[in-house]
């Protein structure tokens, strides 16, 4: 892992500060607080730490408490940033590029193809973008926050709905956050008694664990990785 990172980097942006908020759909959501300040970052200058970090929250999400369980996730969030799962769920994170959202087999959404306003609606429950688009053609705006407003030019070579995954508004389900996690601690522990136990494996055991790391869906975040 060291020589594959170690002349690479990334950037991704978190905010000093996340709050719970219920939406209308009685669902939990996790947010920017309001006022929160964002700050970029380089995941990769910690990514050791990262995944670690990931891997405990989906791994105690089976054995502890709902309370704890919502602190891990909370806590590394705010030292981390949400996943960008706006980006991660359709076949490509330039999604508004296309004349609606396509969208392949995943835990959270059912549909195949969906408009591009629904689909957005996901991930922008409180407060809406100002977002038109019709056909390929798309325009959104920051509504005149100046601290966006820079966030947006910074990123202004990535896709558009990954700044947007950067926005204030931006909110990640707190449910599918939590079967993310879980997902990828039960990807991670398929693979690793996979391979530490093979030898003392029956065919049918060795066959449940293949089935396991089948079954991931792959879900990730869209970090972009730059060789220099």
């Amino acid at each position: 892992m060291k020589d594959l990172f170690k002349h690479a980097s990334s950037s991704w942006v978190k905010y000093d500060r996340y709050e719970w908020k219920k939406g209308k759909d009685n669902k939990f959501y996790i947010t920017p607080a309001p006022n929160a300040m964002p700050k970029i970052y380089d995941p990769l200058k910690e990514y050791q730490q990262m995944v670690l970090d990931a891997l405990n929250v989906g791994l105690m999400i089976r054995s502890s408490s709902k309370r704890k369980i919502r602190e891990a996730i909370m806590k590394f969030v705010t030292k981390y940033g949400l996943l960008g799962l706006m980006t991660a769920l359709p076949t490509t994170p330039s999604f508004i590029d296309y004349k609606a959202v396509y969208l392949p087999t995943n835990h959270f959404l059912r549909e195949e193809v969906m408009d591009t306003q629904k689909y957005l609606s996901y991930f922008f429950p409180f407060e809406k973008p100002y977002f038109f688009k019709n056909g390929k053609d798309s325009l959104w705006n920051t509504n005149g926050d100046r601290t966006m407003i820079a966030l947006a030019m910074t990123f202004r070579k990535e896709p558009e709905a990954q700044v947007m995954c950067f926005m204030r508004n931006y909110a990640e389900r707190y449910d599918w956050l939590e079967q993310t996690f879980q997902d990828w601690s039960f990807t991670f522990l398929s693979s690793f008694l996979f391979y530490e136990e093979d030898e003392e494996m029956d065919e049918d055991t060795r066959d449940i664990y293949r089935q396991g790391m089948a079954a991931f869906g792959g879900i990730a975040p869209n970090y972009h990785i730059e060789l220099w």
